[in-house]
């Protein structure tokens, strides 16, 4: 979908971003993103079907105008294992704080039992597992995965540390600072995932 702020889909993507920034109690209602967008409940209906394809759209509207290929372009452009690991750990990582608010709200939707916001969360968070397994892949891929990992044990645990809940507790409730948690996330991943050369 093109970013054009006249279309309607456009409107309706961020209206549903606007409601998301009031926070998580008024549910995300397809009727309170209708009249945030300007349009009646139908024409809504006519762009995104279910409430889950609404906000599944919206994940990935923010991915769009938020530049997440471009970010990601070092770490798929990287010449060895190790550096696509670290290039992916500094570009999901310092992403986070940019999608929080739209994350925390559906975090909260989901832990209440919303299915729309579940599935909407749950699609984001296995885009960025597939970022996570082709880190690893490359590290299998270069001879430099830690033979005390497996290939999918390494991407469980390389998608858990990268998880916006543990990004919450580390810098919000810890009080790390951005820098201090990039930093730390690298060196504990390359202890965990790299192998260390011979004569190293």
């Amino acid at each position: 979908m093109s970013i054009n702020k006249s279309d309607t889909p456009t409107r309706i993507l961020n209206a549903a971003l606007s409601l998301v920034a009031d926070g998580p109690g008024n549910g995300l209602r397809m009727a309170d993103i209708a009249k945030r967008a300007g349009i009646s409940r139908q024409a809504l209906y006519l762009h995104f079907a279910t409430r889950t394809d609404l906000l599944v759209a919206t994940t990935t509207y923010v991915d769009q105008i938020k530049g997440v290929e471009a970010r990601l372009a070092p770490s798929r452009s990287a010449s060895t294992g190790p550096e696509r690991l670290e290039a992916y750990i500094e570009a999901w990582g310092n992403y986070i704080p940019e999608i929080y608010g739209i994350a925390r709200v559906l975090m909260t939707l989901k832990d209440s039992g919303d299915e729309a916001a579940a599935t909407a969360w749950d699609s984001r968070m296995n885009a960025m597992r597939e970022g996570c397994a082709a880190a690893i892949d490359a590290l299998k891929a270069d001879g430099r995965l830690s033979s005390n990992n497996t290939r999918g044990r390494a991407t469980d645990l390389l998608w858990t540390m990268l998880s916006v809940r543990n990004w919450e507790q580390l810098t919000i409730d810890c009080g790390w600072s951005q820098k201090t948690y990039i930093a730390n996330l690298k060196n504990t991943a390359r202890q965990l995932f790299v192998a260390v050369e011979e004569g190293q």
